[in-house]
């Protein structure tokens, strides 16, 4: 599967969780020859706001998120980092709306 490929994919399956803003940047240049990196996973961020994050933990709102891409680690995906947030909460990253 390609980066474009699992980009969509992340996408597709976050969508699940209804945000009204995803970000997804693929930071798997960062880490050329990480040993993670070898196999061809990918290193991804996500910027997501969705309202069934609403009074969850933070590690709850992260839960939500592995969930949905459980199958896909650890090889498709070796890292993840997740900003999970309520769709008011303010920006700390320019995120484009969920279409």
């Amino acid at each position: 599967m390609t980066n474009p490929d699992r980009r969509a994919v992340i996408e597709a399956r976050l969508a699940a969780l209804s945000p009204t803003s995803l970000s997804i940047q693929d930071e798997s240049h960062l880490h050329a020859g990480h040993e993670g990196a070898r196999g061809g996973a990918g290193h991804y961020r996500v910027h997501i706001r969705a309202e069934c994050f609403r009074g969850q933990s933070p590690v709850a709102r992260h839960r939500l998120v592995y969930d949905r891409l459980a199958d896909l680690m650890p090889h498709e995906i070796h890292a993840l980092a997740i900003h999970a947030s309520l769709p008011e909460s303010p920006s700390t990253q320019q995120e484009s709306p969920h279409l």
